[in-house]
């Protein structure tokens, strides 16, 4: 009897055991199932993405480099991503790199001071045009106001400290092939004879990733970066349309016919990466910052509606 009992008992505990695992593997074929359907709407709503972006690039007036990616999956978007456009102040994000490579590599000390003369200073320096000459600056607080104001004299300064082949060679050092630095900010001289800054919106996404994946140089120093460009004040093209509070780390440029802005942008549905370089033929650049902003609220959208 006391078998019998034995028997059933261990009858039952296998049941059970048999019955756990028939409903595991019954919620694991239906949480596949689930993936599945969630990753073929998203590859259906990327494709939908991708198709509206490349028609509104293709219908909007000037020569457009365009790549938006998604940084969890590597899906992308490019559009012109090779093409040659003078940079403005896109520059400025390989020479702050630049500064952190020569640091490193012992060329420079960040702590280094450097005087501030009037006859360096250039229009488009929010910051460093309401100082008074004389002033004294370390290389390192030159970065804040070049990064997140531009400031064309703050970029001149920490160019003149590096030079350009030096520049040049970190360019090189980093990845970039088609990114160069020739003229000064506002040299526009140099500018009408043909002498010009290029990069590409694939160049400047490569940098991007690396700074994101936390993979230039070491993780501290990626998060330098991050967060210089985390504190970007000029906000009026890819945060344009964007909710309020959405975190964006970008850098703009602006010149003569051209409007650049190249950022990430961090949702609660995962972070992306946009590049939007513009050449156009308006006197002003505000149907180009709309443009731009109208991109990345399509980019937005499609990762709201995952």
């Amino acid at each position: 009897m006391k078998a019998k009992i034995k028997f059933i008992s261990v009858l039952f505990i296998f049941f059970l055991i048999a019955a756990f695992l028939a409903v595991k593997a019954y919620q694991g074929y239906q949480n596949n199932i689930r993936k599945q359907i969630l990753l073929e709407k998203r590859k259906a709503g990327w494709l939908h993405l991708s198709r509206a972006l490349v028609s509104k690039v293709k219908h909007f007036k000037g020569a457009v480099g365009l790549v938006v990616e998604d940084l969890d999956t590597g899906q992308k978007i490019a559009f012109n991503q090779d093409k040659l456009l003078p940079s403005a102040s896109l520059v400025k994000v390989p020479i702050m790199l630049s500064c952190f490579y020569a640091a490193q590599d012992k060329k420079i000390n960040l702590e280094d001071t450097v005087i501030l003369r009037s006859s360096v200073r250039v229009a488009g320096s929010k910051v460093l045009g309401d100082k008074p000459s004389g002033s004294v600056f370390t290389l390192e607080e030159l970065l804040n106001p070049m990064i997140t104001q531009s400031d064309n004299t703050a970029a001149n300064m920490l160019i003149d400290r590096l030079g350009f082949d030096l520049l040049n060679a970190y360019f090189n050092k980093i990845g970039l092939k088609n990114t160069n630095i020739s003229r000064k900010m506002m040299d526009f001289a140099e500018r009408r004879e043909g002498t010009e800054n290029y990069t590409t919106a694939q160049e400047m996404a490569y940098l991007l990733k690396r700074i994101y994946y936390k993979k230039f140089l070491n993780k501290d120093i990626s998060e330098r970066c991050l967060e210089l460009l985390g504190q970007q004040k000029i906000n009026d093209r890819i945060p344009r349309k964007l909710p309020r509070g959405t975190f964006v780390v970008h850098k703009t440029g602006l010149e003569n016919h051209i409007c650049h802005d190249a950022g990430i942008v961090f949702t609660d549905k995962g972070d992306f990466l946009i590049c939007v370089l513009v050449r156009h033929e308006d006197k002003l650049a505000q149907s180009t910052k709309k443009f731009i902003s109208e991109v990345t609220l399509l980019t937005y959208n499609y990762y709201q509606g995952l």
